[in-house]
């Protein structure tokens, strides 16, 4: 294992990482509570009729599943703009700390919103859009910062990052849609706890940042590029377009998959609602805390693969990110498949167990290992210094084509049916991974040693 370190990062490890990469797990953990716990609410308080005990907007499925989809496409196109202004001009943590205060904001007005102000509604979420764009390219970026090229151990920090963002992402929905889902409270205190989630994310970064971070993410990556050259503005080199070439050749395939594995919150949350058996006993299972099982999952098996990533990376077998992205789709099909299951039980007139859906989350979050972590991290290796944040912004900007897929495939539930689209999900994922397969050797040609691990 490398042990060298990175100039400015505060010497010290725990768990043999840097510190530094548990005060950004840390500060993930609480944006991703307010995300989430925001994500579980939206669709159902959209849903929810004007008269309900609990009232709401009272509109469609459809109309509520294309909003759902417009808007978590948006939340990932901004951190293009927000990688670049920070590449720039700001820095990558006075980016942070902007879009954490913007969010903060968008959560708010969101509560204040409730019920009836659509117009106050669409402002929140304008404003979740827009702060998002500066904290999620940057929060990420800062952690490949932390490590020296060749560190065997970057593939496993990125799990564990992962693992913090889903830390979050388990408690957001068990607080925010328990207590949003309730009459006797109402949607709006369920997006106020997202809002104070957020708050904490700002507070921790801004009191802890300098003496675990010490210089990263200080000075614009561009900036630094330019010292790093000698002042000149060199054009990118062949191996510098070959290894950005990669980027955007899994581009299609990591749209299919968050095409698919975004359905969690739009389609599986209503099918989780309306045709799954959640009674246990006297007590209802409330829709929402399905949200929870994959960042729980993930919560369990992030430090599993996080360790046998470094391992095998350590030993020269690790398999390149092409063929670990491959294993992702397959995974999540077969994730799909558990839906097909729920869908044929359902239609029976009976409602399907909820052992389907807990299938279903486990095999999704087990691609979702060999996928989201992994890309994350391979960005950091292949993107030139000078576009570190800007190519984490395109990264992103993956997820604004898929989610603006997930809901017009989610959509279509209604007259297509839940079968149809479970199955036709599964179907694909498993093409596109042979065609993934066909694809890696010469993927893994054009990233020119970026995953070799230096001792």
């Amino acid at each position: 294992m490398s042990s060298s370190t990175v100039p400015g990062v505060p010497a010290g490890t725990l768990l043999g990482h840097p510190k530094g990469l548990f005060l950004l797990f840390a500060t993930e953990m609480w944006e991703r509570f307010s995300y989430y716990g925001m994500r579980a609410l939206l669709v159902l308080s959209l849903v929810a009729g004007v008269e309900a005990a609990n009232p709401g907007f009272g509109w469609t499925q459809a109309e509520a599943l294309k909003l759902y989809g417009l808007f978590t496409g948006f939340v990932y196109f901004t951190p293009l703009i927000g990688g670049w202004l920070a590449d720039n001009y700001l820095g990558q943590r006075k980016s942070v700390v902007i879009g954490g205060l913007v969010m903060a904001a968008g959560q708010f007005t969101l509560a204040a919103a409730i019920p009836g102000n659509l117009q106050l509604f669409y402002a929140g979420l304008i404003l979740l859009v827009l702060g998002n764009g500066f904290f999620k390219p940057n929060i990420s970026t800062m952690v490949g910062d932390l490590y020296p090229e060749g560190d065997a151990r970057r593939d496993g920090a990125f799990t564990i990052f992962y693992m913090g963002i889903n830390a979050g992402a388990f408690l957001a929905p068990l607080v925010c849609s328990t207590l949003g889902e309730d009459p006797a409270k109402g949607w709006a205190y369920g997006y106020f706890a997202a809002g104070v989630g957020m708050i904490l994310s700002v507070i921790i970064q801004l009191l802890l940042a300098r003496r675990y971070l010490g210089d990263i993410g200080v000075v614009p990556a561009a900036h630094r590029a330019a010292a790093l050259a000698g002042g000149d503005k060199k054009p990118l080199t062949p191996d510098e377009v070959d290894r950005l070439r990669v980027i955007f050749m899994l581009f299609m395939f990591i749209v299919l998959f968050w095409a698919a594995f975004e359905q969690a919150g739009g389609l599986m949350n209503l099918y989780a609602a309306d045709k799954t058996d959640r009674m246990i006993g006297a007590f209802e299972v409330p829709a929402g805390w399905f949200q929870s099982l994959n960042p729980l999952f993930i919560v369990l098996l992030a430090p599993l693969f996080s360790v046998a990533w470094s391992k095998l990376g350590e030993a020269g077998l690790s398999p390149p990110t092409p063929k670990k992205m491959m294993l992702g789709l397959v995974l999540t099909g077969i994730g799909f498949l558990a839906m097909v299951a729920a869908a044929l039980e359902s239609e029976t007139g009976a409602k399907a167990s909820m052992l389907w859906l807990v299938l279903a989350y486990f095999f999704h979050t087990t691609g979702e290992l060999c996928i989201s972590p992994v890309g994350l991290s391979m960005v950091t290796k292949l993107a030139p210094l000078r576009l570190a944040s800007l190519m984490m912004g395109v990264w992103f900007l993956i997820n604004f084509v898929a989610n603006w897929l997930a809901g017009i495939i989610g959509s279509y539930a209604e007259s297509l049916g839940e079968l149809s689209i479970f199955g036709g999900l599964a179907g694909t994922l498993f093409a596109f991974a042979i065609v993934l397969w066909t694809l890696s050797g010469t993927l893994v040609r054009w990233m020119h040693g970026a995953e070799d691990i230096k001792h």
